[in-house]
C-alpha cells in the first residue's frame, strides 16, 4: 500500500511538472483522433481461411505484423478489424451520410434516424451539459450508463450522454422480455446479418450517434466532436471497448472491468476454470460459430486475440480498469493482453496514450478514490487537452 501511495504522489508531481513544460513535441506528428469512422475503409479484407485451416498459434499473435512504420498501421488495423468481425462478432456495416438524418429534440435530446433499405431505426439520447466552461464541450458517452463516479465530471467542462444500446439490440442478461438473435431493431435494417453478435451491432449504433453529432455540428449540439470519449463497465465495458476500437472518431476509451471477451486475452484465460474464457461467455454477444470454431484447445487457431482489439484503438487513447477481487473478470489475462497491446503504442513513440489500473479492494463497477487520479489524468489530457502526464499509469495491485 505504501509503495502505491508513493507512486501516486510521484505521478501527481509529474503531472504538475508537465503543466509547466508542456506536451512532448512528437505528439504533434501522430493524430490523437480522426474525423472519420474508419481510416482503413479502402482496404479489402485479408484472406479468411476456414477455421480448421488456420495455423496453431500458441503465443499471442503479433499485432505489429508487416508494420514497419506508422504509415503501415491503417492497413494492419483494417486487417485486424476484418478478422474480429469475420470470426468473432459479425459485420459492422458501413453507413453512408445520406442514410443519416439527425435533429435536436428540445435543447438536449439528440435524435438520429438511420434509414437502410426502406427501414428506419431511431436512436435518442439526452445530452447533459456541464455547469462549467463554455461550448463546444467535450463529451463522454456511457455504454448503457456511465459507471465512473459523477464527481469526476462535475467540475470539468465535459458533457455526458448515455448510449441506450437496447435501441439497436435489446438483448439483456437481466430482462426476460428481450428479442432473440435476428429479431432486434438492427436486424430489420440488415436481415442478412441476423447471425451477428450484439457487440458488432452495439458498436454500429454508437457510431450512428457520432454521425448525428457531426451532421448537426457544434453550433447546434454544443459538442466538440474531436473530443469524444466512451466508457462502460462489465458487459458494457466490453461494449465500450468494441465501440472505441471500431470508430476512430472516439478520442478516449475507458473500459472498466470488461472481463473475458473484452480486453482479456482468450489464450491467457486457459486452463483457468473460474474465469470468463471463450467457452464460458455469453454467446448472444458473439457469433455462435466462435464457440464451435475456437472452443477449448481450438482457441490457438484463432488468428487474433483481444490484445489486437485493444491495439485497434491506437494511436488514440485507451485506459483499462480492472478489479482482481472478481476472478471471473480474468484480470490476469487482461494484464497479459494490455502488456502486449502496449507494444503498438510504444512502437510509434506514444506509449503514454495507453495505460491500465487493475486494483482490488472494492465492489464490481465501484471505482475507489485511489484510482481516481489515473482516470482524471486520462480525461484531462485526452478530452480536455490539458497538459497532464499519463506516462506511468500502469498499475496492478491485488
Amino acid at each position: 500500500m505504501g509503495k502505491r501511495i508513493h507512486n501516486m504522489a510521484k505521478r501527481m508531481m509529474v503531472m504538475m511538472m508537465s503543466t509547466m513544460i508542456g506536451m512532448p513535441a512528437w505528439t504533434q506528428s501522430i493524430p490523437l483522433v480522426y474525423d472519420v469512422e474508419n481510416t482503413g475503409r479502402q482496404y479489402a479484407a485479408p484472406l479468411m481461411p476456414e477455421p480448421n485451416q488456420l495455423p496453431i498459434i500458441q503465443e499471442l499473435p503479433n499485432a505489429l505484423e508487416d508494420v514497419n512504420s506508422f504509415a503501415d498501421w491503417s492497413k494492419r488495423r483494417s486487417d485486424m478489424a476484418h478478422m474480429i468481425q469475420h470470426y468473432g462478432i459479425g459485420q459492422k456495416p458501413t453507413v453512408e451520410t445520406h442514410q443519416i438524418k439527425a435533429r435536436m429534440e428540445g435543447d438536449t435530446a439528440l435524435v438520429v434516424n438511420v434509414t437502410i433499405n426502406g427501414q428506419t431505426l431511431t436512436l435518442r439520447s439526452v445530452i447533459r451539459y456541464p455547469k462549467v466552461g463554455k461550448p463546444p464541450y467535450a463529451l463522454m458517452i456511457g455504454t448503457s450508463m456511465i459507471s465512473l463516479p459523477k464527481k469526476l465530471f462535475e467540475d470539468r467542462p465535459i458533457a455526458t450522454m448515455t448510449f441506450h444500446e437496447s435501441q439497436v439490440n435489446d438483448y439483456s442478461q437481466w430482462r426476460k422480455n428481450h428479442h432473440d438473435r435476428g429479431e432486434h431493431p438492427f436486424d430489420n435494417l440488415y436481415p442478412h446479418l441476423k447471425e451477428n453478435g450484439a457487440y458488432s451491432e452495439w458498436a454500429w449504433g454508437l457510431s450512428r450517434l457520432i454521425d448525428g453529432l457531426q451532421q448537426l455540428g457544434p453550433e447546434v449540439t454544443k459538442i466538440d466532436t474531436k473530443h469524444i470519449g466512451v466508457t462502460g463497465c462489465s458487459y458494457a465495458g466490453k461494449m465500450a471497448l468494441y465501440c472505441g476500437a471500431f470508430d476512430e472518431r472516439v478520442a478516449l476509451t475507458i473500459a472498466q472491468e470488461p472481463g473475458g471477451g473484452g480486453a482479456a486475452a482468450w489464450r491467457a484465460s486457459y486452463p483457468e476454470d473460474e474465469v470468463e474464457n471463450l467457452d464460458k461467455t455469453d454467446y448472444h454477444w458473439f457469433l455462435e460459430s466462435q464457440l464451435t470454431n475456437f472452443g477449448g484447445d481450438k482457441v490457438y487457431r484463432l488468428p487474433y486475440d483481444q490484445h489486437e482489439l485493444c491495439a485497434m484503438i491506437c494511436p488514440r487513447a485507451l485506459l483499462l480498469l480492472g478489479n482482481p477481487d472478481f476472478k471471473w473478470l480474468a484480470d490476469d489475462a487482461m494484464l497479459v493482453s494490455a502488456q502486449a497491446a502496449k507494444k503498438v503504442w510504444e512502437r510509434f513513440g506514444i506509449a503514454d496514450r495507453m495505460g491500465w489500473s487493475i486494483v482490488g479492494g472494492h465492489g464490481h463497477c465501484q471505482l475507489p478514490e485511489s484510482q481516481w487520479p489515473e482516470v482524471q489524468a486520462f480525461i484531462d489530457r485526452f478530452l480536455l487537452g490539458r497538459d497532464t502526464n499519463t506516462n506511468d499509469i500502469r498499475v496492478y495491485s491485488k
